[in-house]
């Protein structure tokens, strides 16, 4: 399967079943997502060195307003979109398959994860997963620790606490905090 035919059909949110054509594929190009954070995390690079990398693994075309402080995990590596000045903290780790859409002016807390997929709740089809994209708005701040679960959408200028699980999406201009992640405050802009 082609990397284009595959992330159409995450757009889609198509069903992937157990041992299928797309299944196989995510798993072979886990490997080449592996391979470049190995890279990335195993060794000292200077900052432009660490951006060329990240870019490579995406896929996109390099932004030299883009930070980043290893180490980084995916699990895909190529359905990831990331805006201008965009921070990322250590110990991060996107399941992008489903596709994650980053703003501009985002700050990304250490150890945050990004999960696009769920996998069946039968026991019998547990392997068969479904996508589900995350889009973060412009300037929001995800705390350290923080879990963003598949579907959700993350408003502009939005903040999510430190150890928060989001589960829904968040509005605009407003603070999440807790497990699951409910509103606590509005931001005045």
């Amino acid at each position: 399967m082609e990397r284009e035919k595959f992330i159409e059909a995450m757009a889609k949110r198509t069903h992937i079943a157990a041992g299928s054509e797309m299944h196989i594929h995510m798993h072979e190009m886990s490997q080449r997502a592996l391979q470049y954070t190995s890279k990335i995390n195993n060794s000292y690079h200077a900052p432009e060195e660490l951006k060329k990398l990240f870019f490579e693994l995406i896929g996109k075309e390099y932004d030299e307003t883009f930070g980043l402080f290893p180490p980084f995990s995916t699990d895909y590596g190529q359905n990831i979109s990331i805006g201008k000045r965009v921070f990322i903290n250590s110990g991060c780790c996107f399941q992008d398959q489903g596709g994650i859409e980053i703003g501009d002016d985002v700050l990304i807390g250490q150890q945050v994860v990004i999960a696009t997929l769920n996998h069946d709740f039968n026991p019998e089809k547990r392997g068969n997963m479904s996508p589900s994209p995350v889009k973060i708005g412009n300037k929001v701040w995800i705390g350290a620790h923080a879990t963003i679960l598949p579907g959700v959408t993350i408003g502009d200028g939005a903040v999510v606490a430190a150890g928060a699980v989001v589960t829904k999406s968040v509005p605009a201009f407003s603070v999440v905090a807790g497990v699951p992640a409910k509103i606590i405050k509005s931001i005045e802009q």
